[in-house]
């Protein structure tokens, strides 16, 4: 195996976890988030030339896995849209059980952002990419991302400390 396997192995080992939380903090399903994840590494392989010289390569699997499954919700939405019309397919139906990742009141209160809050606090968070990188990897500008994460953390305080809420100054 030539160094180029090696390095792209070695960036697999190190990064593959981080790149599942992220994934799976955005789709909320743990089967759906291993295969996209999957097969946005099996793009990465294929093309690891290119992707090793991306400034964050964990945010290319991330993004590449995010981009694979709208395609495929746009997909079966065509199919069931075409197939029974007045059928709504939601991608966020689907479930799955994370709680082995997760705690499940974190998972819940993760679940109830907007999909583009999800992504900002996965890629900030859980990949640690600073706030230029995230915004280049959702192809949105670093004020909005700044602005994505403050809401996302206020609904998430607002949700996991109610307590705080009900506190008043002294």
């Amino acid at each position: 195996m030539g160094t180029q396997g090696l390095d792209f192995a070695e960036f697999y080992y190190r990064s593959r976890d981080n790149c599942f939380r992220a994934v799976l903090v955005s789709v909320g399903d743990q089967d759906a988030a291993q295969e996209l994840v999957a097969e946005a590494f099996a793009r990465a392989c294929a093309s690891w030339r290119t992707v090793s010289k991306h400034p964050a390569p964990a945010a290319w699997v991330v993004r590449t896995a995010l981009n694979i499954n709208v395609s495929r919700w746009r997909r079966r939405r065509r199919e069931v849209l075409v197939a029974e019309p007045g059928a709504i397919a939601d991608p966020a139906a689907a479930g799955g059980t994370a709680d082995s990742v997760f705690d499940p009141r974190i998972k819940a209160a993760l679940m109830r952002l907007p999909a583009r809050q999800r992504q900002v606090i996965a890629l900030r968070l859980l990949l640690d990419l600073d706030t230029r990188r995230t915004a280049d990897a959702l192809g949105i500008t670093p004020n909005t991302v700044m602005a994505h994460m403050a809401q996302a953390l206020a609904a998430l305080r607002h949700d996991l400390m109610p307590e705080r809420q009900q506190e008043s100054p002294s």
